[in-house]
């Protein structure tokens, strides 16, 4: 199973072990290693992880699945905003943000016209797109929610899968009203609330 489909598992139990932390930070070389860094050195579990820049090309946007039975959300947290570089922090609850992931796979080596047919079906019963078509296989794209996208690698799998690639979570707080809003401070730190918790600074230290 893959990492996010462990996720995608975790948030239909009664208690999701998954929440979803973001951190924007500054582009500069290394802040994405001195994350990961963290992670290893104090043991949490990461399910995904993502980056990409944001509307500022002066920051990224890095969105991280992680275990909360490995370690308190809270400490995870603030050893986080302990990091230079580190902007802000946000967390949501699975039931809080509007999630999303894109698959990439290579299907059907090997399989009859009716079968592509079938196949051809699928994807576009799913919302997908064929972004390259090579005669005898063919490589899809779908984005959807962990668990839309979970249901369609089962379905496509009997096809034939050659290669595939799922790019990890990334998510947004969900703009319906009364999601509750949350606030965690540290020393020397401003906070100000957002869907989920926030931590938020300007002049940060290097987490031990």
């Amino acid at each position: 199973m893959s990492p996010s489909s462990s996720a995608s598992a975790a948030a239909h139990g009664p208690a999701p072990r998954h929440h979803i932390v973001t951190a924007k930070v500054e582009n500069k070389a290394g802040v994405l290693a001195r994350v990961a860094s963290l992670f290893s050195r104090r043991g949490f579990n990461i399910f995904s992880l993502a980056v990409a820049p944001t509307d500022d090309g002066r920051f990224s946007r890095i969105t991280i699945v992680v275990d909360v039975e490995s370690a308190p959300l809270e400490q995870i947290m603030k050893q986080l905003d302990k990091l230079v570089n580190v902007v802000s922090i946000t967390e949501l609850a699975p039931e809080e943000a509007v999630e999303r992931e894109m698959l990439l796979a290579t299907v059907g080596a090997g399989v009859s016209a009716a079968e592509r047919g079938d196949l051809r079906a699928l994807v576009d019963e799913f919302g997908g797109t064929v972004v390259d078509d090579g005669g005898d296989r063919v490589t899809v794209m779908l984005a959807g929610t962990p668990s839309r996208i979970d249901d369609f690698e089962d379905l496509v799998r009997p096809f034939g899968i050659t290669e595939l690639q799922r790019t990890g979570l990334v998510a947004l707080p969900k703009l319906s009203a009364g999601t509750a809003l949350h606030s965690i401070t540290g020393p020397g730190v401003t906070g100000h609330s957002i869907t989920g918790h926030s931590v938020t600074g300007t002049t940060q230290g290097e987490a031990g």
